[in-house]
């Protein structure tokens, strides 16, 4: 089997260095090339045609967001960012990254390496699976057409992983203030769920913030799971609140959204909609089917508007998706099948 061809981009001669020693100890992975700024990033890229970049945010002479806006259109690469604890992170995936990193801080040399081995690497590697040309596509008319939503008992479900932070807002932003109380697992880093919930509530019609054990679930909020921690859904007396809690991962995961989903299928019944979304893996696929054996409405993203269609797959593949659609349609799909519960 071909090794995955990487090119490493990082200012710092050091930690350059570090990426490129544990990097190797991969034998799927080749690192062809490394560069210290966009314009030796640019060269290596035309020289070497690497397979995935590594990116570093900040930057000499460009950053690599302003990079990733011009290479993009003409250079589809599959990139990974490896960021500090920042919002730039979500401008670089908005720019065309497909997943990121977050730059290990506080850690011995081994934790280091065991880092860069084991999470970079695997991001790595599910960024090589990526066609990246098909992340930015022409626009679909996905117009809501909003129903009579006054029944507050119900709820909407939704997990996403790598891509997941764009498709997540593509569906967000659709969300009018009827929207039933909505809860979102997406894979993400500690200290970034809260920074991505501000951005979204930023950006959209609806309230969302990062979830805290106690809150309420209510119409026309959204709540994301914190970064490094499950969250369930519970009912008490007749009032949906959340739950998180640190614990061991859940189908490779924390948070898991098969944790979340199976809350759902408990708590809420026939009463939810789940959606599943772009992720490598198959995490959320079991705790689908199990919304929808509990009589949920179950919706799955299309793999002509994925990044990675794996999660949604495999939910597909065991029956758990009741119907599939584009991403940019799942609002309306979901509007429709509130309506009519």
């Amino acid at each position: 089997m071909r090794r995955i061809r990487v090119l490493v981009v990082d200012d710092s001669v050091v930690f350059r260095e570090l990426l490129v020693r544990s990097l190797s100890k991969d034998e799927s992975l080749e690192i062809v090339a490394v560069a210290a700024d966009p314009y030796q990033a640019r060269d290596a890229i035309l020289e070497c045609r690497p397979d995935v970049m590594t990116l570093d945010i900040e930057l000499p002479r460009m950053n690599g967001i302003e990079f990733l806006r011009k290479l993009m259109p003409q250079y589809p690469l599959p990139t990974v960012v490896i960021s500090a604890l920042s919002n730039k992170v979500f401008d670089a995936l908005n720019a065309g990254a497909v997943d990121f990193v977050s730059k290990p801080a506080g850690m011995g040399a081994d934790q280091i390496d065991n880092f860069i081995r084991t999470e970079l690497a695997t991001k790595i590697k599910i960024a090589s699976t990526v066609k990246v040309g098909k992340m930015k596509r022409a626009g679909i008319n996905g117009a809501v057409t909003s129903g009579n939503l006054h029944n507050k008992e119900l709820v909407v479900a939704i997990g996403a992983s790598t891509g997941g932070t764009e498709a997540i807002f593509e569906v967000v932003k659709r969300f009018k203030k009827d929207i039933p109380g909505t809860v979102i697992v997406q894979h993400m880093p500690p200290g970034f769920t809260a920074m991505y919930a501000q951005r979204l509530n930023d950006q959209c019609a609806v309230v969302v913030k990062e979830a805290k054990t106690g809150d309420r679930v209510v119409p026309g909020q959204v709540l994301i799971a914190p970064g490094d921690a499950h969250m369930r859904l519970i009912k008490n007396n007749g009032i949906y609140q959340v739950e998180c809690k640190a614990g061991p991962k859940v189908s490779g995961h924390c948070p898991s959204v098969d944790v979340l989903f199976e809350s759902v299928a408990h708590a809420a019944g026939s009463k939810a909609v789940g959606i599943i979304l772009t992720g490598m893996g198959k995490d959320g696929a079991d705790g689908l089917l199990a919304m929808r054996r509990a009589g949920a409405h179950t919706i799955g993203q299309n793999e002509a508007s994925c990044i990675v269609y794996g999660m949604p797959k495999v939910a597909y593949d065991i029956g758990a998706v009741e119907v599939q659609a584009d991403i940019e349609m799942i609002a309306q799909k979901t509007y429709s099948v509130l309506s009519s519960m």
